[in-house]
């Protein structure tokens, strides 16, 4: 059995690696994503670029624009003096957001008036418009604050310590907040997803289109060894990309990782079987190797949506909650932030460690007894 579970090893990565292109696959693509995806994907908003429609143009017009831009999160692009530039460059997307200051602001200040304060924000992107106003409200909000404070002291010549109640915040495992570290560690989940499934998604189909299947059939080899001899090598390549996008995450991106690194190559062991086995039954059932990449793809891209990568699973349906419960990515992916930045081990990670050894095991077998091989 272990003989020739070695030749069918042998075989498999001399067919892999012989190929230009399958190396650029399985050693370059993991690294160009990586580093894409951990410099595009973020959703930190700042340096948002803002337009100044001042048509007050007083001393306290100024002081409130220069609290604006000296926040760190809006940089001022232009100054204009019309509406219609102002919304010419919101159209164009020239601009994020546009504070409107109305003639007599400084006056109104002055003569304990409120004076109305306007933000246009381009509501394209709901989430950043959200997170752009609660900036402009914060610093407005403090603005508001200190002049109030300096009314109060040229009238009493006393200054005044208002009562407020003292927020005290404190972020776990994450302090800084940022959504790199956050979204770094499930690219391991994405790239080690799309590598092993497409490479083991061709797998069987490629022997049936150069016709080696036949050579196969004669052969005394089993199934579940030939199921095996195909899938470690995919394996094996799956834990390489994991070692390159970790290398890549903690010492290029300083994404902390405070847990075991041999949960990690524990927890993808688990994982690799699903997506393998996944594949494997794709290739089983696939008459060329286009029709298994496009099925390949099918199962991916609604496999990442419903992983709670981009979008909380908390937020969908409830119908699509139930769903996830199939997906071997939402499991790998609260193992993998777990070990990275929580440094939790299998005591609170065992219920998705189990979901992936059960979900492996499944799929795993049906592959294997999809392969008939006197049927093939």
């Amino acid at each position: 059995m272990f003989e020739r579970i070695k030749h069918m090893l042998i075989k498999e990565f001399i067919q892999i690696l012989r190929d230009p292109r399958m190396r650029t696959v399985i050693f370059v693509m993991p690294l160009v994503q990586t580093l894409v995806f951990g410099y595009a994907v973020t959703t930190d908003v700042t340096h948002i670029p803002t337009a100044i429609f001042d048509l007050d143009n007083s001393r306290a017009s100024r002081e409130l624009v220069a609290r604006f831009t000296g926040s760190g999160y809006f940089d001022m692009v232009t100054y204009v003096d019309r509406e219609e530039e102002a919304q010419h460059l919101v159209d164009r997307a020239l601009v994020k957001a546009v504070l409107r200051i109305n003639k007599g602001f400084g006056d109104d200040l002055r003569t304990g008036r409120t004076a109305p304060l306007q933000i246009i924000v381009d509501g394209t992107d709901s989430n950043t418009a959200g997170i752009v106003l609660n900036y402009a409200g914060q610093i407005a909000g403090r603005f508001s604050e200190i002049v109030l404070q300096t009314r109060v002291v040229r009238a009493t010549g006393q200054p005044i310590t208002p009562a407020r109640v003292a927020l005290e915040t404190r972020a776990w495992f994450n302090e800084n907040l940022e959504s790199r570290n956050f979204y770094v560690p499930g690219v391991i989940v994405l790239i080690v997803t799309l590598v092993t499934l497409m490479l083991s998604s061709m797998a069987v189909v490629r022997e049936k289109e150069i016709g080696t299947i036949e050579q196969i059939m004669v052969t005394p080899i089993r199934q579940s060894e030939f199921i095996l001899g195909k899938m470690l090598p995919f394996a094996l390549i799956g834990f390489a990309d994991v070692v390159l996008v970790t290398v890549i995450a903690v010492y290029w991106f300083d994404v902390p990782i405070r847990g075991s690194l041999l949960l990690l190559f524990g927890a993808t062991s688990l994982y690799l079987m699903s997506t393998l086995g996944i594949g494997l039954l794709i290739s089983t059932i696939s008459r060329t190797q286009q029709q298994a990449m496009m099925s390949a793809f099918f199962y991916y891209f609604p496999a990442m949506l419903l992983s709670g990568f981009v979008f909380p699973i908390a937020n969908m349906p409830e119908t699509v909650q139930w769903l996830t419960y199939l997906n071997p990515l939402r499991y790998f992916l609260v193992i993998i932030r777990g070990i990275f930045l929580k440094g939790v081990g299998p005591g609170i990670l065992w219920p998705q460690m189990l979901a992936l050894l059960l979900l492996g095991t499944a799929t795993l077998w049906i592959a294997t007894r999809r392969f008939q091989k006197t049927a093939v």
